[in-house]
């Protein structure tokens, strides 16, 4: 099975807070991204609201709800008590926790597994008693000892820090070496019980590769790359070119 494409909204939303204004339209772009097939919609409300409002959440939420069912609504986040509140509000069908300083201007690092055992192991039990999947930002060394701390969390998944993969995107031969520890690092976990997903500034032009490596890749979260390639070619048609890169028939 081709991974799925869940598109993240973040940069949109940044977008429109430049001005005070509607537009572009958070909630109107996600629906042509889904209804050009895209699997689900993510979000990273952070603090400071900087992109993702927090009064966007319940509109996606009703978008899905009601023209698109069978999608799915992802929030990350750091788990603290703000972001779990929300979570319990919107009622997303996958959290994603990651390690991000709310200063952040992107998340750039996965968590340290040792250290963050037993928040961790709270948490994704809170979550898991009320029934969400939870996912686990990760870094892409495979680190065995880590990855059995993350499965002995609960959580279902993790989700692959591919930054320094797409900082290749000069270099193909060190792609190669990166994409080669990502596989390792997704093998790792897969044989641990863990689906994988992966995102950070993957591209359409990145993915076949890394799909290549993973191929069992469950889910890959997207937003810089693909609002950037939406600029040229329009949502539709990015959602559409995201998904070949996937391995899908689109």
């Amino acid at each position: 099975m081709p991974a799925k494409l869940s598109v993240n909204l973040n940069a949109i939303a940044m977008l429109r807070n430049r001005r005070d204004l509607p537009w572009p339209s958070v909630t109107g772009l996600g629906r042509i991204a889904l209804q050009a097939g895209a699997s689900g919609l993510t979000v990273h409300p952070r603090p400071d609201q900087r992109h993702i409002r927090f009064s966007d959440l319940q509109p996606i939420r009703n978008l899905i709800d009601d023209e698109f069912p069978a999608a799915e609504f992802n929030m990350e986040g750091f788990p603290n008590e703000a972001f779990l509140e929300l979570v319990e509000r919107h009622e997303p069908e996958q959290v994603t926790l990651v390690p991000d300083d709310p200063a952040q201007a992107t998340s750039d690092h996965g968590w340290d597994f040792h250290k963050s055992h037993n928040l961790l192991g709270n948490v994704v039990g809170s979550l898991k008693k009320k029934g969400y999947r939870v996912s686990l930002f990760a870094d892409g060394t495979p680190d065995l000892q880590a990855l059995k701390i993350a499965k002995e969390t609960g959580a279902d998944r993790i989700e692959l820090y591919t930054g320094p993969y797409g900082g290749c995107y000069d270099d193909p031969e060190k792609a190669e070496r990166v994409a080669t520890e990502l596989g390792r690092t997704a093998e790792i976990a897969i044989g641990l019980g863990l689906a994988v997903n992966a995102g950070h500034d993957l591209t359409v032009a990145n993915l076949p590769l890394l799909v290549k490596y993973i191929p069992e890749l469950a889910e890959v979260s997207i937003g810089h790359g693909l609002t950037a390639d939406a600029l040229e070619y329009g949502m539709a048609e990015t959602v559409r070119r995201f998904r070949r890169a996937c391995g899908e028939a689109a």
